[in-house]
């Protein structure tokens, strides 16, 4: 992804760049992870995979494994969660225009089932045009393998215009 020169780069257009370097790559999607690891340590301390990022979607795998387990046997409430905020960031991040922030206010997962293998959670976003502050609810789903929900995921992010950004 290319960006005209004087065009600001803003945090979507940074995630875009580097996804899009690295998803064509052999072992792209394990880079892009290290990525995201490195620039947000706690989001990437799940190990998480994205399968698939364009502006206002985000398609995120989680493996079961010990280190997100419980001591039921089953994904740990914190890692689902974890899991949804961060879907919910990288596609409402990818889709923010130059000007605009965000932060996240609340969460509130809803769990349906036990979570267990492979998880998939997906997020699509239309952000609302922003003038000011503004509180907008971002939602992630998460699937296992059977395509059953098992968790759902309301992000409340607060986007507001960067210090020096103007309404437009």
């Amino acid at each position: 992804m290319s960006v005209a020169p004087g065009t600001p780069r803003t945090p979507g257009s940074r995630l875009m760049a580097w996804w899009g370097r690295c998803e064509r790559l052999p072992f792209g999607r394990a880079l892009f992870t290290l990525v995201i690891r490195f620039t947000v340590p706690y989001s990437g301390s799940i190990g998480a995979t994205v399968l698939a990022l364009s502006p206002g979607h985000a398609k995120v795998a989680l493996r079961d494994r010990q280190a997100v387990r419980n001591h039921l046997g089953s994904i740990h409430a914190v890692a689902l969660t974890n899991l949804g905020e961060l879907t919910s960031g990288l596609a409402m991040t990818a889709a923010l225009p130059a000007g605009v922030r965000g932060i996240v206010r609340s969460i509130l997962t809803e769990f349906t089932k036990k979570a267990r293998g492979t998880l998939v959670a997906e997020s699509r976003v239309v952000l609302p045009r922003v003038t000011g502050d503004t509180d907008f609810e971002v939602r992630a789903e998460i699937c296992d393998e059977g395509g059953d929900v098992v968790a759902t995921v309301r992000v409340q992010w607060r986007l507001g215009l960067a210090p020096g950004a103007h309404a437009s």
